[in-house]
């Protein structure tokens, strides 16, 4: 951990934060100057355990020797090569090591730069694929309320939080949504998947029925609901979606921003719960937060599907300057190397018993309602102050950073996820320190 420490900057006024009370923020900054392995330090000199992997996203740890080297090294090489007609070795490297430990036929990769962009770009393959197919009646796209896709037009449209739609207008049309999967009142303090409500899936049969399936184009699911409060998929409900799905003709998309790269105890939760979508988006874990970038895999027959007509012709018109960015590249490649040599795809395996034990141990804390788990992530959730949502979670959060210690709030839910290089130490603490929270009076 560095000892060099950066002051407060002497204004905070031209950064409008994203997703933040930026007045309180700016009142009382929490600013964090550099970071190791398991923690970050502060810009006044104390440690603060991560317990989020930065934002759902550095499953590595952070400051990883291999990824900092690589980012180096190519940057005194390559710094940039356009995409759009040209190429650079890496991208194509990178291609072909995700798709190796992508679930089997996935056997294409499309780049983007955020998690965002990669629903757009998979939403857009979606609606390409019926036309080119000669299916272009199939222009509707499924969400699920309390889902969260991103905040683009399209992300938010399939996406289902309230707080990110109601302020931008009509979304885009033709989107419709299935119900949520959370039922507290059946399956409170769950651990791994809720026995309770895998006949939801079968939402997906009253829209059909409303819209008739030769509209719809794509069904777009987080497997693990993540931003809105860790919402763990009953058993059979993402089974029964794919057959739901198959039976339809309808493509199903999974959002595996916060799943991909480890999350659960397999590279990507569609092996984890071995359910096979026609899509995965990604992005976090891919470069372990270091630099933006998304990936979309697709199966072989959705990419075979536009690769026709004249070959000097553009087959598909999307892309983004970034796409496959030598330095995001690099990193991605070092990223997937440090997974591999550590183990850190399947580790979470290794550590959910431990990991579950110590987040239910919680359950006799003042104010908690629901624990629920699975790999390695976690959420509690709280019993909102009366005419206050969100404020208890808030000040949980604000009482962690206190204690040297990151979560993550959404509503009065906390939310965990730590770096899978996380060790039982780090788990003790962790826990032992949200205990104390919780039972302050909060």
């Amino acid at each position: 951990m560095s000892n060099r420490l950066n002051t407060t900057p002497n204004d905070l006024r031209a950064f409008w934060m994203p997703f933040t009370a930026n007045r309180q923020f700016k009142k009382e900054p929490r600013l964090f100057v550099s970071a190791k392995d398991m923690y970050y330090q502060t810009h006044d000199g104390r440690q603060v355990l991560d317990g989020t992997a930065g934002l759902w996203c550095v499953n590595a740890g952070h400051c990883r020797p291999k990824i900092t080297e690589a980012i180096r090294e190519q940057a005194g090489e390559l710094d940039y090569a356009p995409a759009f007609q040209l190429g650079h070795p890496k991208a194509f490297e990178l291609a072909n090591r995700l798709v190796d430990i992508a679930p089997e036929g996935m056997d294409h990769v499309l780049y983007t730069n955020s998690g965002s962009e990669s629903v757009e770009t998979a939403l857009k393959v979606a609606l390409a694929y019926h036309r080119v197919k000669g299916n272009g009646s199939r222009f509707r796209l499924i969400g699920r309320e309390r889902g969260y896709h991103g905040v683009n037009f399209g992300g938010i449209s399939v996406g289902g939080i309230v707080s990110n739609r109601k302020m931008f207008g009509t979304l885009l049309t033709g989107v419709d949504h299935m119900p949520h999967t959370h039922q507290p009142g059946k399956n409170a303090f769950t651990r791994g998947q809720p026995e309770h409500g895998g006949d939801l899936a079968s939402e997906l049969e009253r829209i059909v029925t409303l819209h008739d399936a030769s509209t719809i184009a794509a069904v777009i699911v987080e497997p693990i609901a993540g931003s809105t409060g860790v919402l763990i998929p009953p058993k059979g409900y993402l089974q029964k979606l794919r057959e739901l799905c198959t039976k339809h003709g309808i493509l199903l998309i999974f959002d595996e921003v916060i799943t991909g790269f480890g999350r659960l105890g397999a590279p990507f939760a569609a092996q984890y719960y071995d359910v096979k979508p026609d899509m995965i988006t990604t992005a976090k874990g891919l470069t372990n937060g270091v630099i933006p970038m998304g990936a979309v895999f697709v199966t072989g027959e959705i990419h075979d599907a536009f690769m026709s007509g004249p070959e000097h012709m553009i087959e598909f018109f999307h892309g983004y300057t970034y796409s496959g960015n030598p330095i995001a590249s690099a990193a991605a490649l070092a990223t997937l190397d440090t997974y591999k040599e550590e183990g850190l795809l399947t580790r979470a395996a290794e550590l959910s018993n431990y990991w579950a034990d110590a987040l239910h141990s919680l359950k006799d804390c003042p104010n908690v309602i629901d624990i629920r788990n699975t790999g390695l992530i976690g959420a509690i959730e709280l019993d909102p102050i009366a005419g206050e949502p969100t404020k208890r979670a808030f000040t949980a959060f604000l009482k962690a950073y206190e204690k040297g210690l990151l979560i993550r709030t959404t509503g009065d839910i906390i939310a965990l996820s730590p770096p899978l290089i996380i060790e039982k130490h780090h788990i003790d603490e962790l826990f032992g320190k949200l205990r104390e929270i919780l039972q302050s009076n909060i």
